[in-house]
């Protein structure tokens, strides 16, 4: 497919192969720059491409540029983490001829603590209407883009997600579970470009204080039970809140990588994230 005619866009969308990343999602609906389509295609790429940091888990560099997370994302069917995410949703959106921005947002969902702007997320703009868009955001995030309204309410296959609006302008996306809501994160209305995800990228993947480094983690959402891997603790959370948990050992790591979240390491790689999983790097 041709890109949109233009100038060379900002996320790089004249670079991707769109049907490669819309065979890798599963989509093969219309093309059209609207609601209906945003919907389709980011529902569509949240539920086939895992959340994984297991390169970061094994100390190799992160590259956002569209070559990069193609071969990566696409044709190696890996996953990653919010960056890449969002910066190859970004592309394909904006080769499709969406109007696309970038934010940063503050995690909140671990409690109270003050945490630094290291979350990557989207805001497109149709009809004049801005939506949030996260396809990084793991086994929390939303399955289709929020309007960025306060609040706003959505219910998708069960989940639901509802936007506040707080001072200076700051959106905050949160979720409904059987407690109440809950804060999943929050950010201003500041532009953000390639060039600042780059910047959280290198701290997430690089800082001691990253959360990223040194366990392995994998997430798949899902519109009936999410999915989290987290050092050696997999969690699986239905609609009505219930969930189940059971331990992976080591020896059963590459196995439900595989299984549970269609990510296939090379041998090398099963043998490094094994070692990571065992603490003994």
């Amino acid at each position: 497919m041709s890109p949109v005619e233009g100038e060379c866009r900002m996320w790089g969308g004249e670079e991707l192969d769109l049907d490669a990343y819309l065979a890798r999602i599963g989509y093969s609906g219309g093309l059209a720059p609207d609601l209906a389509t945003l919907r389709a295609v980011h529902r569509a790429h949240v539920e086939t491409i895992p959340f994984e940091n297991l390169d970061v888990a094994l100390g190799r560099r992160i590259d956002l540029d569209p070559k990069s997370l193609q071969a990566k994302l696409v044709a190696r069917r890996r996953g990653g983490y919010c960056y890449e995410q969002n910066s190859l949703l970004a592309a394909a959106l904006e080769r499709i001829g969406f109007e696309v921005a970038g934010r940063g947002a503050r995690n909140r969902s671990r409690g109270d603590a003050l945490t630094p702007i290291t979350h990557a997320v989207l805001v497109v703009t149709v009809g004049g209407e801005q939506w949030l868009a996260d396809a990084g955001f793991g086994w929390q995030g939303p399955l289709e883009p929020v309007p960025l309204a306060d609040g706003a309410r959505v219910e998708q296959d069960g989940w639901v997600f509802g936007v506040g609006v707080e001072s200076e302008g700051v959106h905050v996306l949160r979720a409904l579970r059987p407690e109440g809501w809950t804060d999943l994160y929050a950010f201003a209305p500041h532009t953000l470009f390639p060039v600042d995800f780059e910047l959280m990228n290198h701290y997430s993947s690089s800082h001691p204080r990253s959360r990223f480094l040194g366990q392995v983690v994998a997430h798949l959402p899902g519109a009936a039970v999410r999915r989290a891997l987290v050092r050696d603790g997999l969690t699986s959370v239905l609609v009505d809140g219930s969930r189940e948990e059971r331990r992976v050992g080591p020896d059963e790591l590459v196995a439900t990588l595989s299984q549970v979240f269609g990510i296939e390491p090379d041998e090398e790689e099963a043998a490094g994230l094994v070692r990571v999983h065992s603490g003994d790097v």
